[in-house]
């Protein structure tokens, strides 16, 4: 307010703000809140997309954790001896013909998704308490019998899944999934140190002899015991990293999704030869599947790679490229597409399909993962 000097006596006057003046005013005070509202926003952008980045950090760091853990234990039981890799193993629960199954008896398989389409890996261990040592057969087993006679039972224990291996395999000779029973009604049938029976019950409903080879299995032939049977398939499904499990119990599989905003996983086989003094060497990398139990021998880790995708949507372009996966120098690669990246060279990971993909920030993980169980068994 402006205070008029009074004149003559006469009291002073007071008078409010001019129009001019409250306009001005109201100027000043929306450019400060419009400068105010803009340096808020652009601070709460920045932390969106910095904590949405470390969601992402997170999820990618947990989902390679978890691929690695599963593959460094992969194998254990199933590859106890290693003249079984790559045998196709049969299994049926009940006597349902939609229940029954095939699976490659190998630690680690991966499907290729097809061109730059995410892939599946597929894990396969045993689970017991106990050591798990192949058991050898001392005598023929026809198909419509219901025990095996062995040189040692040992390790067997009734509910315990085994996996018939023949020496020699072939289109007519191949693997199969059973479960010990003990009835001891008869002597055949009684677990004991020289027979491992598999009596179809109403609880043993594995013991399924339609699964079973035409010629059944010879001596020498053997069994491996992998305890409860841990089947495993990783795959990427609506931006997750998803798992489906088989169940030992009755052989249904059901999904579950693990980690969100994972967008890409690709796989690879490391294949190696071994050197002048016995340790065996990865000399290439690349994504076929192993056929002869020769091939499958070779394959001592797998290379994996996961893309994770912060789940901010940024209005600017923020990524122009596909997310690049380092795979190092001197490595040999046959199969993926490598391109020179600095003094290295690296495949690059499509994620074009995912709607307004520029506009998303995204970190790779990768690692090497040996295969311990098959290197310790060779």
């Amino acid at each position: 307010m402006r205070t008029l000097k009074s004149t003559g006596g006469v009291p002073p006057r007071q008078r409010g703000f001019t129009l001019v003046e409250l306009m001005v005013g109201l100027v000043l005070g929306m450019l400060t809140v419009l400068v105010i509202a803009q340096v808020l926003v652009f601070a709460e952008g920045k932390k969106r997309s910095a904590s949405m980045g470390s969601d992402a950090q997170v999820n990618g760091a947990m989902a390679l954790y978890t691929l690695q853990r599963e593959i460094q234990m992969a194998g254990y039981g199933a590859t106890s001896n290693l003249d079984a890799l790559g045998c196709q193993v049969k299994g049926q629960y009940d006597t349902d013909a939609a229940k029954a199954f095939s699976l490659t008896l190998a630690p680690v398989v991966i499907n290729d998704g097809g061109g730059d389409a995410p892939d599946t890996i597929t894990v396969l261990r045993g689970r017991t308490t106990g050591f798990s040592a192949p058991v050898v057969l001392s005598g023929a087993a026809l198909k419509t019998d219901d025990h095996f006679t062995v040189q040692s039972s040992f390790g067997a224990v009734v509910g315990n899944l085994m996996i018939a291996v023949p020496r020699l395999q072939g289109p007519a000779t191949w693997c199969s999934l059973f479960s010990v029973t003990n009835d001891i009604a008869s002597p055949t049938t009684t677990l004991g140190p020289t027979v491992v029976p598999h009596v179809a019950t109403a609880t043993s409903k594995w013991n399924q002899n339609t699964i079973f080879p035409a010629g059944g299995y010879v001596k020498d032939d053997y069994l491996l015991n992998v305890g409860s049977l841990v089947s495993r398939d990783y795959a990427i499904n609506a931006h997750n990293l998803q798992v489906t499990d088989r169940s030992p119990v009755n052989g249904v599989t059901a999904s579950q999704d693990l980690y969100p905003q994972i967008v890409n996983m690709q796989a690879m086989y490391g294949k190696g030869t071994l050197d002048p003094s016995g340790n065996v060497v990865v000399d290439t990398y690349d994504n076929i599947t192993p056929i002869t139990n020769a091939d499958w021998r070779r394959v001592v880790a797998i290379r994996i790679a996961i893309v994770a995708r912060s789940n901010e949507f940024e209005k600017e372009i923020v990524t122009r490229n596909a997310p690049q996966w380092d795979v190092g120098a001197t490595a040999t690669i046959n199969g993926p597409t490598t391109a020179p990246c600095g003094t290295s060279k690296c495949i690059a990971l499509d994620v074009s399909q995912l709607a307004d993909w520029k506009h998303y920030r995204y970190k790779v993980y990768d690692a090497i993962v040996p295969l311990r169980n098959v290197l310790w068994n060779s």
